[in-house]
C-alpha cells in the first residue's frame, strides 16, 4: 500500500496546486511529491522505481483529462475518472513487489516521537499506514471535489463550466468548502472507530438542506431558470459521490 499512498499523495498535492500554479507545473509538482516521498520512505529498489515511474502516466492523464473536462461534456470526464481508478489498481496489483518502507522518514518520525506514531518503531506497516492516511486526507480536500464535479457534469446534474447557463450550485452555495469538511469529519470519526457518529454527520447534511428544498418544491418556482428538481438532483448526486469518496478512503485504511 506504500506505492498507493505515495501516488494518492502526489495526486492530492497536485490538485491542491491547480489554482495557484501555471498548468504545466502542476503535474511536475505531483511527480516531485511521488519521487520525493519514495526517496524519503526508502523505496529505492529497482521494482519501486520502475513501477512508480509507470504510475506517472495515469497521474498526468488524470490531470490532463480533468483539466479538459472542466469546461465541457464529453469523453474527457470518463477518461479522467478512468485514469484516477487505473493508477490505484495498477499499484495495488503490483504491490507485492514493493520494498518495506523505512528510510529517512522512519528515522525522523522515531526521533520526533510524534503523538500519532505510538511507542514502537516507526517503519514497515506502521509507516505505510501513516503515509496512506496522510495521502487520503490530502486527496479528500481538492481531488474529491474534482471527482464530484466530474460526476455531476457527466450525468447532466451540473452544466459545464463557462457554459453561460445558470447552475444549480449557485443556489446551494458552500459545497466546495462544506464537502471537504464533511469528508474530513467522516474520515476522522471512522479512523477513531466512531462509525455511528460518522453516520450522524451524513444525516445532518440532509436535515440542514431539506427545509430549503421543500420550501422551493411547494411553490413550484424556478430559481434563475434552474428548477427545484435540478437543484435536488445536484444535491443528492453530489452528496452521495462525496460520501462514497470518504467511505472508500476509510475502507482503504482498514
Amino acid at each position: 500500500m506504500t506505492w498507493l499512498a505515495l501516488w494518492v499523495l502526489g495526486v492530492g498535492v497536485m490538485d491542491l496546486c491547480r489554482p495557484t500554479r501555471p498548468g504545466w507545473l502542476v503535474p511536475v509538482v505531483g511527480a516531485v511529491v511521488l519521487y520525493g516521498g519514495a526517496l524519503l520512505a526508502g523505496l529505492t529498489a529497482a521494482a519501486d522505481l520502475v513501477v512508480l515511474s509507470a504510475s506517472i502516466i495515469p497521474l498526468v492523464l488524470w490531470w490532463t483529462a480533468s483539466e479538459r473536462a472542466q469546461g465541457r461534456r464529453g469523453r474527457a470526464h470518463l477518461l479522467a475518472l478512468g485514469a484516477l481508478l487505473a493508477g490505484p489498481l495498477l499499484l495495488l496489483g503490483l504491490s507485492g513487489w514493493a520494498s518495506t518502507p523505512g528510510g529517512p522518514l522512519a528515522r525522523w518520525l522515531a526521533w520526533a516521537e510524534l503523538p500519532f506514531t505510538g511507542d514502537g518503531p516507526v517503519g514497515g506497516r506502521a509507516l505505510e499506514h501513516l503515509l496512506l492516511v496522510a495521502a487520503l486526507v490530502v486527496a479528500n480536500v481538492a481531488t474529491a471535489n474534482i471527482v464530484v464535479r466530474l460526476v455531476l457534469v457527466s450525468v447532466g446534474a451540473l452544466r459545464p463550466r463557462n457554459s453561460g447557463l445558470a447552475q444549480p450550485a449557485d443556489r446551494l452555495r458552500g459545497g466546495r468548502l462544506l464537502g471537504p469538511m464533511e469528508r474530513m469529519l467522516i474520515l476522522g470519526l471512522g479512523l477513531a472507530g466512531q462509525l455511528t457518529a460518522a453516520g450522524l454527520v451524513i444525516g445532518a447534511k440532509g436535515l440542514i438542506r431539506f427545509p430549503e428544498l421543500q420550501a422551493k418544491a411547494k411553490d413550484g418556482s424556478t430559481i434563475d431558470a434552474v428548477g427545484i428538481d435540478e437543484i435536488t438532483e445536484y444535491f443528492l448526486i453530489g452528496s452521495f459521490v462525496s460520501w462514497l469518496v470518504a467511505l472508500g478512503s476509510l475502507a482503504l485504511t482498514r
